[in-house]
């Protein structure tokens, strides 16, 4: 099966092709390496990847319809996975003109390619932020997402839109996968858990916001993978499932990923401090523009299409997170 997965340079892309890879699917990467953080981590995922024989790359934005088109006409791939993205809420304050490109214009430019090539089944990346201003714990799929509080969650939620009406009128069976707080090793260096790693082995104070009264629903990537590589093989094949994300009119879905177990920022602190070894100074500051105090993922629904729950423990992540970290920024980390 030939797998197009969009954000391969990235976090959670890089992860979820490399799965891919070892299971033996053909994986098709699109990637635009853009500067918003470390392009270096990119290239070096992207490497890791080039090792496999059954992988290739190209290097555009997702907005070139052109260059997608021809993707789409050479390779004709059976399922795609959309991972691409501008990520990061703060950052959508500074530059929304890329979040806008980026995350409605680059999905409508690969619905659009879809529409004329159509794969088996469509899996696009979501975020718990669409829940916005909802305050009914856990969030579940089916809480309404109608208030967005920062334009990153606007955004994904924009998105989500157009993938509804596509599967709806072009019958594209759709998986949307809404993250809550995917962390691990080859994470973003702008994430809570790479700056606290990055501050604590430099010696700096770190930042935390709303005075430390945050709770995020941590999940561990080896989880997420786990849980998209299921879900990739129960494609909705009808509308009206009996499922709390389910279109009534489309065969689309939208499925929580999360650990179903809140911690507390201060919590997570600890785990990074324990790992480390060493004490960190924090800098407490007001939670930040957009954000949200807490998160809790229902993932009732990914249980009982796939059998699976994320279940990694806090500290297991952390520790194989600063491994890693100690082992790709060996200058930073060393005693």
């Amino acid at each position: 099966m030939r797998v197009l997965v969009t954000g391969t340079a990235g976090f959670i892309g890089f992860h979820i092709a490399r799965r891919l890879l070892e299971e033996g699917y053909t994986v098709i990467g699109l990637d635009g390496i853009t500067d918003y953080y470390d392009v270096s981590l990119k290239r070096r995922r992207h490497a890791l990847l080039h090792r496999f024989d059954n992988f290739s790359s190209h290097e555009f934005m997702l907005e070139d319809a052109q260059a997608l088109h021809d993707v789409f006409a050479r390779r004709t791939p059976d399922m795609v996975m959309h991972l691409a993205g501008q990520a990061g809420v703060s950052h959508s304050l500074d530059a929304p003109g890329t979040y806008v490109d980026s995350n409605i214009v680059g999905t409508y430019t690969l619905l659009e390619a879809m529409r004329r090539n159509p794969p088996r089944h469509f899996m696009m990346a979501s975020s718990s932020s669409v829940y916005g201003a909802n305050t009914v714990l856990p969030f579940s799929e089916a809480h309404r997402c109608d208030h967005p509080l920062s334009l990153y969650a606007a955004t994904k939620k924009a998105a989500e839109d157009l993938a509804h009406s596509y599967a709806c009128v072009w019958k594209i069976p759709t998986t949307v996968l809404r993250f809550f707080t995917a962390y691990g090793p080859w994470g973003r260096p702008d994430m809570a858990l790479f700056r606290f790693i990055a501050g604590i082995y430099a010696g700096k104070p770190i930042a935390v916001y709303n005075n430390g009264n945050m709770e995020r629903d941590f999940t561990y990537i080896d989880d997420v993978v786990e849980a998209i590589f299921r879900l990739s093989r129960v494609a909705p094949e009808k509308a009206a499932e009996n499922h709390p994300g389910s279109s009534p009119a489309a065969p689309y879905r939208v499925v929580n990923i999360g650990n179903s177990q809140p911690i507390s920022l201060t919590a997570f602190i600890e785990a990074i401090e324990k790992a480390t070894g060493r004490p960190c100074v924090r800098h407490y500051l007001p939670i930040q523009k957009g954000d949200v105090p807490r998160t809790w993922a229902d993932c009732s629904t990914l249980k009982a299409l796939t059998g699976f729950r994320p279940s990694t423990p806090l500290q297991v992540g952390i520790d194989a997170s600063v491994g890693w970290y100690r082992r790709h920024y060996a200058t930073a980390s060393s005693p």
